[in-house]
């Protein structure tokens, strides 16, 4: 029912997969998530609105604080409306820290662009920037948390795979009465754990996808 309620439709009947969610193939997604998408989430979107109703150019407003750069952990320096920064070497890369001041740095710059802003104008651009962060910050949360479960994937599947020959070793020594059978069952035993933390990492791939879903307003097509 919650499914369908997600999906917007009444309750019906919804297919199973039953292959087992190890043979579950995540969708792929790019190393580089273009820093537009923010644009998709909704709460992207109604600070976009509010500086609508604000009689304010929306365009302009958006060219000047999404950053320019694709999201994918290591993020550079031409963001946020580039005239603003400093001018610096192509080649250097800012940490996150860094990167989200940059509109801190522009925010007086680009403000005086509306000298004849009201309050009500201001506010919406300052919510519009703080939108824009709090966007930008959980998407790159989720890349990085991504990129680190894959690597923790590949490495549980090779330990498991290593765990699962080494039971045929023991099992080979004892019925060549070089071990114990007990030495089979303790390797029976890592084997199994090593399987459910796979299957546990697998798992969190699968919320990790979602939560870059979510957080990207839909996707990232």
């Amino acid at each position: 029912n919650l499914l369908n309620l997600m999906l917007g439709r009444y309750p019906q009947p919804i297919v199973r997969d039953t292959t087992g969610i190890l043979s579950f193939a995540l969708p792929t997604i790019a190393k580089g998530i273009p820093s537009q998408l923010l644009a998709n989430r909704p709460d992207v979107k109604q600070a976009a609105f509010d500086v609508q109703a604000a009689k304010l150019d929306v365009a302009v407003t958006k060219a000047e604080f999404l950053p320019s750069f694709n999201i994918s952990g290591a993020l550079g320096a031409q963001a946020f409306s580039p005239s603003y920064l400093a001018k610096l070497p192509e080649s250097m890369l800012f940490n996150l820290t860094k990167d989200l001041a940059g509109p801190i740095f522009n925010r007086h710059a680009i403000i005086a662009e509306y000298k004849t802003a009201n309050a009500k104008q201001i506010q919406a651009l300052y919510g519009f920037e703080r939108s824009v962060l709090t966007g930008f910050i959980e998407v790159n949360k989720e890349v990085n948390n991504l990129q680190n479960l894959i690597g923790k994937y590949d490495n549980k599947k090779n330990e498991v795979d290593a765990l699962l020959k080494t039971i045929d070793i023991a099992n080979d020594l004892f019925k060549s009465n070089r071990a114990d059978y007990l030495e089979v069952l303790l390797t029976q035993r890592d084997a199994l754990k090593s399987r459910i933390e796979l299957i546990e990492t697998k798992l969190q791939q699968c919320n990790a996808i979602t939560n870059m879903y979510r957080a990207l307003g839909g996707g990232w097509k």
